[in-house]
C-alpha cells in the first residue's frame, strides 16, 4: 500500500511534465523545415515592446492578488507585509512551475514562516480565493458563450442530424441523460463523486465567506482587476506579431479560456499553452504556423517573467526579513 502511494505521489508529480514534454515533440515532429524557419522568424521580428507590456500587466496582476489576499487575512487579525505577500505569491508560482499545484502551499507556507500566520488559516484563504477564481473563469466562459454563440454552436452540433427532427431528438436524449446522471451523481458513494460533492460545497461555502468579509467591495474588485488584467496581457501581446495583431477581442476571449485550462495539464503549461493558442486562433483565420509561434512567445515570456520574479523572491525574502529584524 505504502509503495503504490508513493508510486501515485511519483506519477502526479511526474506524469504533467512527461506530457508537457510529448506534447512539444508531437508538435515539433509535425513540423517541416520551412515551418521551422517560420516559427524563429517570429521571434526574431516580433516586437517586443507588446510583449514587455504584456508582462508588466502581469506583474499588476500578481500585485493584485498579493493585495486582494491581504483582505482574507485581516479578519482573523494578521496584517502581513505587503511585499512579503507579493514574495510568497510569486514563489508560488515559480513552484508551480516544477510541481502542479505545490505553490498554494509553499505560498500558506511563506506567511507562517516571516509573518506568524498559522498555516491552516493561510492556506484556508486561498482555497477561499481559489472558489473566486473559479467563479470568474466560469463568468468568462459564459461571457465567451454568449459572445460566440453561433461558433461555438457550429463547432458542437456539426455533427448532428440535419433532420430537425432527428436533432430535436437527440437534444431531448441527451438532457434525459443529464438528468439521469445528476441523480445518480447525487447518490452515488464513488469516489470521485463524493469528492466532486464535496468541492461544490466547498464552492457555496468559499462564495458565503466572500459575501460576509467586511472589504468584500475591494476583494470583489481585485478580482475583477487580476482577470481583467490576464485577459489584457494576451490582447496586448498579440500586437507582437502581424499575423495575430488584427485579431478581435472575442478571439482573445475563446484563446485566453482554452489556455487557462492547458494550465491544468502540464507543468506551467508547457508543450500545451502553445498547442491551445494555436487551436483557437485556428479558429478566427490565423495560421497554424502564426498560432503556434504567438502562442511560444506567450509561454516562453510568461515562464521568464516568473522564473525572474519568483527566483528573486526566493532568494531575497529571507533577507529582507532578517534586515527588517534586525531594525
Amino acid at each position: 500500500m505504502i509503495l503504490t502511494r508513493s508510486i501515485r505521489k511519483l506519477l502526479k508529480k511526474t506524469l504533467p511534465l512527461g506530457l508537457g514534454v510529448f506534447l512539444i515533440w508531437i508538435s515539433l515532429s509535425k513540423l517541416t523545415d520551412a515551418d521551422i524557419q517560420s516559427v524563429k522568424n517570429s521571434f526574431q521580428t516580433a516586437n517586443y515592446w507588446w510583449v514587455l507590456l504584456s508582462l508588466v500587466l502581469g506583474i499588476l496582476s500578481h500585485f493584485s492578488r498579493a493585495y486582494r489576499w491581504q483582505f482574507m487575512l485581516e479578519p482573523m487579525g494578521y496584517k502581513p507585509k505587503f511585499i512579503n505577500s507579493c514574495m510568497a505569491v510569486l514563489i508560488a508560482y515559480l513552484v508551480n512551475l516544477g510541481i502542479p499545484r505545490a505553490g498554494e502551499v509553499s505560498r500558506a507556507a511563506t506567511l507562517t514562516e516571516y509573518e506568524g500566520v498559522p498555516f491552516e488559516k493561510a492556506f484556508g484563504t486561498i482555497v477561499a480565493e481559489r472558489v473566486a477564481d473559479v467563479l470568474m473563469l466560469f463568468l468568462f466562459i459564459g461571457l465567451a458563450f454568449l459572445s460566440q454563440f453561433d461558433l461555438i454552436k457550429n463547432i458542437l452540433f456539426a455533427k448532428l442530424p440535419k433532420n430537425p427532427l432527428h436533432t430535436a431528438l437527440s437534444l431531448c436524449l441527451a438532457l434525459l441523460a443529464f438528468y439521469f446522471l445528476s441523480k445518480w451523481m447525487q447518490k452515488s458513494k464513488k469516489g470521485f463523486f463524493v469528492k466532486l460533492r464535496s468541492f461544490l460545497a466547498g464552492l457555496a461555502l468559499g462564495v458565503k465567506s466572500i459575501l460576509t468579509m467586511r472589504k468584500k467591495g475591494a476583494f470583489i474588485f481585485h478580482t475583477f482587476l487580476i482577470w481583467t488584467l490576464y485577459v489584457g496581457m494576451l490582447y496586448v501581446a498579440s500586437f507582437a506579431l502581424p499575423e495575430t495583431s488584427g485579431i478581435s477581442p472575442n478571439a482573445v476571449l475563446i484563446a485566453f479560456i482554452i489556455g487557462s485550462f492547458s494550465y491544468a495539464a502540464t507543468n506551467g503549461g508547457i508543450g500545451s499553452y502553445p498547442l491551445a493558442i494555436q487551436q483557437a486562433l485556428l479558429l478566427y483565420g490565423v495560421s497554424e504556423i502564426a498560432g503556434l509561434s504567438f502562442g511560444w512567445i506567450m509561454w516562453t515570456s510568461q515562464t521568464l517573467m516568473i522564473l525572474v520574479f519568483g527566483g528573486l523572491s526566493f532568494a531575497l525574502l529571507p533577507l529582507y526579513n532578517k534586515k527588517k529584524k534586525a531594525e
